[in-house]
Parts: structure tokens; C-alpha cells; sequence
């Protein structure tokens, strides 16, 4: 059968509409970074989770991810920053529903949240551990312990990568507690429906702090080193223009004296700091 032939009206009216909706697009992209400038202020999506970002007790929201922010938006010019209380597990939702302009949360960057948000390189490196009742009393330190003993239960914070990692260590559903938010991790645990709870070395340590001699953190937790984590700010897909911006000023901020003196208070420092980039996170 013989190929239809397209006459030279049709292509010039395809070649009008492909250009009509790279246009779009491009505009659309300009869009977002053009109205934060002009209003000067910028909507961030955050969940609960000390140190990453959470409400302090004078009601002002603060943690390494919103005072990265902050500085980062005083550079490109914009002087308030709006917060958006969200469970963890409706932060993409949120940011693709425009909600927010942008997660500040300490996302981590994976392959699975890269379909669906666009990431900065990320701001920070930071390895998990376990938060268990004080003395470790069923000696779990590793997502293989608490595979192997059937009676053994790991609270979760849902939406976070634990939840795959666990199950592939072959945690049974039955023994996973998933909780909105670290307090319920912490509650979890001191009132027994968990015997750990997971997540990443500062949120526990700062949980323990916080529940005086009941809980620890484990300090010799055993985990696969493609773990780490790598947290970044996650922007929607057709905001490249505004996460490029962003993630220029963050290349030429990150690891100065006045980034380590922000991120110093809520126990992060140099060590923490990677070369590591979005891309290379996200096809891995």
C-alpha cells in the first residue's frame, strides 16, 4: 500500500504546532521562576522530620533544608519564603498539584522520584540507623536481624525508601509499622508497637535526645553503602528554569564557610558534603 502523502498546508500546520507547544513549554518553564521574582516570595512543601525540616516550637519553620533555601532564594533575589506543612507521603503529590513551588524536605534523590520531580544535586550525604528501646534488648542492627526474627517489628515513615529496603532485606509486610511521621516513629517505640524504627543517623539521634533515657540510636548499624542517602530540593518537571537557577547558585554555595555555618546547627558539616549530581543519582 502506498505511503499517504502529507501536502505542504499539513506540514506547515504540524511544523506550526510542534513550535506552538515548544513554546508553551519554554514559556510555561519561564513561568514559575518569572512570577517568584516578581512577587519575591516562594512556596515550600515540608514534612515534619528533624533535622531536615520542621515546625520549632515559636511556630517558624526551620532544619537544613528550609535555611538552604532561604539563602539560596536571597541570592536570585527572593525574601520570603512560604512554608507548606505536608505528610511526607504527599509531598510529590502536593508539588505536581501546585501546592508548592518546590520540596524542602531532605528528599532523597532516587530513580523512581526522578520520573516524577526534577532534582537539584544534592545538598548533602547522610547514612541511616536504627532508633530501638535503650539497650537494644532483641539486638537488632541491621534490616537482616529484624528479617530473620519473625517477631521483631520495624516502624517506617511512609513515602521513604525504607520501605523498598526493607522488603528486599525480606521483612514480611506483617512486621512493618508504617507511621505519617518520625514523633509516631519515636511513639512506636517507646510504647512497644515497634522494636525499631528507621531512618536516617541525625533524625534518630535527635529523637533519641528527645526521648531521654528511654530510646537510642544504634551507632554500629549494618547497611548496604548504596543506601547513603543523597537529599535535595525537588522542583516539578516543567520548572527545569527554576531548578536550573536554584542548582547554579547551589554549585557555587555548597561546602563555603557560610553554607557549613547554616547547616552547622542542625549536626551537618563537611563530611556530609558531596560531589555527587542528580543525573548520576538517578540513572543508578
Amino acid at each position: 500500500m502506498r505511503a499517504p502523502t502529507i501536502s505542504p498546508i499539513s506540514r506547515l500546520l504540524i511544523g506550526c504546532t510542534a513550535l506552538a507547544s515548544i513554546t508553551i513549554s519554554s514559556l510555561s518553564q519561564a513561568d514559575t521562576l518569572a512570577k517568584i521574582k516578581e512577587n519575591s516570595s516562594v512556596r515550600i512543601g515540608y514534612a515534619n522530620e528533624t533535622p531536615f525540616a520542621y515546625t520549632a516550637t515559636d511556630g517558624s519553620v526551620t532544619g537544613e533544608s528550609p535555611e538552604i533555601v532561604e539563602k539560596i532564594f536571597q541570592r536570585l533575589g527572593i525574601e520570603t519564603i512560604n512554608p507548606v506543612l505536608t505528610e511526607w507521603g504527599s509531598l510529590i503529590p502536593g508539588l505536581r498539584a501546585s501546592r508548592f513551588d518546590l520540596i524542602a524536605a531532605g528528599m532523597y534523590i532516587t530513580p523512581e522520584r526522578c520520573k516524577q520531580v526534577l532534582f537539584t544535586d544534592p545538598h548533602y550525604q547522610l547514612p541511616d540507623t536504627l532508633l530501638v528501646k535503650t539497650g537494644n534488648p532483641k539486638n537488632l542492627r541491621s534490616y537482616e536481624d529484624i528479617a530473620n526474627n519473625p517477631d521483631a517489628k520495624l516502624a517506617i515513615m511512609s513515602g521513604t525508601v525504607n520501605l523498598a529496603y526493607a522488603r528486599k532485606a525480606g521483612i514480611k509486610d506483617s512486621q512493618i509499622v508504617q507511621v505519617p511521621d518520625t514523633t509516631s516513629q519515636l511513639q512506636a517505640v517507646r510504647t512497644g508497637r515497634a522494636d525499631a524504627a528507621i531512618g536516617t543517623q541525625l533524625t534518630m539521634k535527635g529523637l533519641a535526645e528527645k526521648a531521654g533515657d528511654q530510646v537510642e540510636a544504634t551507632t554500629d548499624f549494618k547497611d548496604d553503602p548504596a543506601h547513603t542517602g543523597y537529599g535535595a530540593l525537588a522542583f516539578r518537571p516543567q520548572d527545569k528554569a527554576l531548578r536550573d537557577a536554584v542548582n547554579a547558585e547551589l554549585k557555587k554555595w555548597l561546602g563555603s564557610e557560610e553554607h557549613l555555618k547554616t547547616v552547622e546547627p542542625f549536626g551537618f558539616d563537611r563530611s556530609n558534603v558531596t560531589d555527587k549530581t542528580a543525573e548520576e543519582l538517578c540513572s543508578a
